[in-house]
């Protein structure tokens, strides 16, 4: 969450930020923070003061005492009473704006970067690259509106196969992928994954987890299930539970994604500066209840409530960490160029971004048979936001002082869609051309 001393002190630069995120009565919001803190540092003041006096008061009565004058003694007694019982009404007011002022914080969302674009949605999102490219250079700053109206694929692909199958086609074509199956089993977004697709599944996992290591992302395996402690210091809490699977009786949740307990693993703690960055990386399943999701974008691998992910996840100084983020970006792109995958990177606007990010970019491959864009991967850097909640700082080696850490993350890769992308993408007369950074991974060169 955002701090009270950015609130405070940038209060203006703040609510412009909020504004530029399309976050609804930005200025209201603010103002209510302040006021409430107004109230509980004035509590707290007054609380200082009363136990003080009670203090010297109390000192006094034992004075009173030893010169015999009981009965200024016991009025003085009346008095320490009647602050007491003020001091537990001020204790109590105190904390009353403390929970009020941590409800607020926490339904505000991070503040954009300044790079971040105008916009209120996805069609104002800033393409920056793409591969192949329709400009000469590799290098876009159009809107995706924009480069819609402008891309074509490098090379017509599929020769000799006439129109291209969907993935869903594909998957039953070769026998990878059960669909019907998967709903009988538990329901709709669940599939059931079969030979050599169940060997690709595996093959992408190793691959991903081999270049993260090579990276110099330290492999971690982290419980599938947090509590809600775990959830609030990522920022799933209280913002997004009705899109995640909780588990009542125990009061824990299934993950969204390995953000969760790989961040997690640095609340509550001080990380020496020397140690900076941390760089860890985590294969798990991840489960999203995808509320509301219907129709045909959700078909096939499109939108899963169960699938496999690599997360990659970075803890950073502030002044270094738009470096980490750059790195970030160059291992994705690396990792789709390595599956000869045809890509584009998108600079998020502000309407578009996540609650809990200050910058993004998403990487979306070409689904050539659903003639769109599919999102595979969002590498965002959260500045202070979710170190605030966690309560994660680093100590600098010159002073000795604390302060809030930089939080990044990303996904490297989300398999389904990259899945549906290597089927319709390769697809040949013969069957489906492995791509080469897979084949010692797969142990064949085709799938047919």
């Amino acid at each position: 969450m955002l701090t009270l001393k950015l609130i405070t002190e940038e209060t203006e630069r703040v609510i412009a930020g909020l504004e530029k995120k399309h976050f609804s009565g930005a200025r209201q919001a603010i103002e209510e923070v302040i006021n409430v803190d107004k109230t509980r540092r004035q509590a707290q003041t007054e609380l200082d003061q009363n136990l003080s006096a009670a203090k010297k008061l109390a000192a006094e009565i034992g004075m009173l005492m030893k010169q015999g004058k009981r009965e200024e003694a016991e009025e003085v007694k009346a008095k320490v009473a009647t602050l007491k019982e003020t001091s537990k009404e001020l204790e109590n007011k105190k904390e009353t704006a403390e929970q009020e002022l941590t409800r607020l914080l926490c339904q505000i969302p991070n503040i954009p970067y300044d790079e971040v674009p105008e916009g209120t949605g996805a069609e104002d999102n800033l393409v920056v690259k793409a591969s192949p490219s329709p400009s000469k250079g590799g290098e876009n700053f159009l809107t995706v509106a924009e480069f819609n109206k402008v891309w074509k694929p490098l090379t017509p692909p599929l020769e000799g196969t006439g129109e291209a199958l969907p993935h869903w086609e594909l998957a039953k074509k070769y026998n990878l992928i059960d669909f019907d199956l998967g709903v009988k089993i538990t329901g709709a977004g669940f599939p059931v994954y079969r030979g050599k697709g169940a060997r690709l599944q595996r093959a992408l996992i190793d691959f991903f987890l081999d270049e993260a290591q090579k990276s110099g992302y330290e492999e971690i395996m982290p419980p599938t299930v947090v509590n809600a402690a775990s959830g609030y210091g990522t920022g799933q809490l209280p913002d997004k539970e009705g899109q995640m699977y909780h588990c009542e009786v125990d009061d824990l949740y299934l993950i969204p994604t390995a953000e969760v307990p790989v961040t997690n693993i640095y609340r509550d703690v001080i990380l020496d500066e020397k140690d900076l960055p941390i760089k860890n990386c985590a294969y798990t399943q991840c489960f999203r209840r995808e509320a509301g999701s219907y129709g045909k974008d959700v078909r096939g691998l499109n939108r899963l409530h169960e699938f496999s992910k690599i997360e990659i996840v970075r803890i950073d100084t502030p002044e270094h960490s738009a470096e980490s983020h750059k790195e970030m970006l160059a291992h994705v792109e690396g990792l789709l160029q390595k599956l000869e995958l045809p890509y584009r990177i998108l600079r998020l606007c502000g309407g578009d971004q996540s609650f809990t990010s200050a910058i993004c970019y998403d990487f979306e491959v070409y689904s050539e048979a659903q003639k769109r864009w599919l999102e595979v991967s969002s590498v965002s850097n959260f500045d202070t936001y979710q170190a605030n909640r966690l309560k994660c700082r680093v100590r600098r080696t010159a002073t000795g002082k604390t302060e809030l850490c930089h939080t990044l993350n990303g996904s490297a890769l989300a398999l389904p869609r990259i899945v549906a992308s290597i089927l319709e993408n390769n697809q040949t007369p013969d069957g489906i051309r492995v791509p080469k950074a897979l084949v010692p991974y797969m142990g064949c060169e085709m799938i047919d």
